[in-house]
């Protein structure tokens, strides 16, 4: 079985790409939204990379509610 990033249906606040990115590296996506916003706030590429990800990651509609 291979990994596959995808946006997460469940543990998203804005698009899921966070929630997605957690699951595939097995993180607390509390730490990668952290990570995600002093990328914004110190790169100020964090917005644009986010929302990349958000049109280019497929969201992960397989997961049981």
């Amino acid at each position: 079985m291979t990994k596959r990033l995808y946006r997460s249906s469940l543990d998203k606040q804005l698009g899921g790409v966070c929630g997605g990115i957690a699951e595939y590296f097995e993180l607390d996506p509390s730490l990668v939204r952290i990570g995600a916003i002093l990328l914004l706030l110190v790169a100020g590429t964090g917005f644009l990379a986010y929302l990349v990800a958000w049109f280019i990651v497929p969201l992960d509609t397989n997961k049981e509610y």
